[in-house]
């Protein structure tokens, strides 16, 4: 499997979730596919369980891409999600890729947060 079609995945994903298309995530994930989410402590495995919490999502994020990385079967994927209009995260998600599709994913959110005043005379402002 080359580059493009392992990074096509991650753009498919990124589509089917800002079109709210839940059905699109068929062709995104396999169906031994194990979704990690440490903040929260929860482990999905295999298409049923992914459905069933795809489907009850109060709602999807919209998702706007900062960068994706990788190569081969690794790749990472940095994004801004917006949940609702108002809750927004900065996300990393960590995927292994099989056959085109998504067949691990790690995801990980984070809130920004303003930067103590002491660093100030150290970093760069973003």
């Amino acid at each position: 499997m080359n580059d493009a079609v392992s990074c096509a995945a991650i753009d498919r994903l990124v589509s089917a979730i800002n079109a709210g298309n839940v059905a699109e995530l068929d062709t995104v994930f396999t169906d031994d596919v194990v979704i990690e989410w440490p903040q929260s402590g929860e482990r999905i495995r295999g298409v049923e369980n992914r459905r069933a919490i795809y489907s009850r999502m109060p709602g999807l994020p919209a998702v706007t891409v900062q960068r994706v990385t990788g190569s081969g079967d690794m790749w990472v994927l940095e994004a801004d999600l917006v949940y609702g209009g108002s809750d927004a995260y900065q996300c990393i998600f960590v995927f292994r890729t099989r056959g085109g599709q998504i067949a691990h994913e790690i995801g990980y959110w984070s809130k920004a947060f303003p930067a103590p005043e002491w660093r100030a005379p150290w970093v760069e402002r973003m």
